[in-house]
């Protein structure tokens, strides 16, 4: 690995669970000797992406929330989707969430609340399950097929274990089923409390960006309601792909 890689690595071994680590730590989960340790540390340090919490350990700096404000701004899918959610949540009276995927990992990176009693547990930022939910299935739905079967392969035991198929054809099966339906809904797949419909969003290009979801209480999601919202929430999926190829067009003039 490169420099550049392993001093990245440490940044990799942040999480929810483990957000401060101790230089000893480091040390010895990236198998680092101690000089080359100290100076990836201080250099990550220096830069703001890390900074010291304590006597020898670390936390995130403050240069990551910096990024985080920079890419709110600067996201394209974000900023077509941002005023579209807006009206939607205000119309059909749920939750819209939009939900990107980032080589393995889902992750939402936006949300319009509408319905101030419903309690999500995921948010921006925080990594959701890859095949749990309508939002990362809808994704998986329209990916390449060979990043599907690499993705496949990678998880093939999990898949099984979700009844999901056991081979890449069985699986394939569930993504072509669920690209035709359009849209996908889950009925507390993730969270108790929530249901949600999610359609995909695709850049000028064809390829899977983002997927735009309404969210709401178990309760509220009848066959009624479904059908009410499917239009609605589709409608949304074009104006938020118009605005993506708007975008495109001016960069491009």
């Amino acid at each position: 690995m490169s420099s550049l890689v392993r001093t990245l690595a440490i940044l990799d071994l942040f999480t929810e669970a483990r957000s401060t680590w101790h230089f000893d730590a480091i040390m010895a989960a990236l198998d680092y000797s101690r000089p080359t340790a100290y100076r990836y540390i201080k250099d990550l340090a220096d830069a703001g992406y890390l900074q010291r919490v304590a006597a020898g350990r670390y936390a995130l700096g403050a240069k990551i929330i910096e990024l985080d404000y920079l890419v709110r701004k600067s996201d394209p899918v974000l900023t077509a989707a941002t005023p579209v959610m807006d009206d939607l949540a205000r119309r059909v009276g749920l939750d819209a969430v939009l939900t990107a995927m980032f080589r393995d990992r889902v992750i939402d990176i936006h949300r319009v609340q509408s319905d101030k009693a419903l309690h999500l547990t995921y948010g921006r930022g925080r990594p959701r399950p890859l095949f749990y939910g309508a939002s990362p299935k809808i994704i998986l739905a329209h990916l390449d097929r060979a990043l599907a079967a690499k993705l496949y392969k990678a998880n093939a035991d999990e898949i099984e274990k979700l009844g999901l198929g056991d081979s890449w054809p069985e699986f394939r099966d569930h993504l072509n089923a669920w690209r035709r339906a359009g849209v996908y809904v889950s009925f507390r797949e993730v969270e108790a409390g929530a249901c949600a419909m999610a359609a995909p969003i695709l850049n000028p290009l064809g390829e899977v960006v983002a997927a735009l979801a309404l969210v709401g209480a178990p309760d509220r999601f009848d066959l009624a309601l479904l059908d009410q919202i499917r239009p609605q929430l589709l409608q949304a999926r074009r104006q938020v792909e118009m605005a993506l190829a708007d975008a495109r067009t001016a960069l491009d003039s």
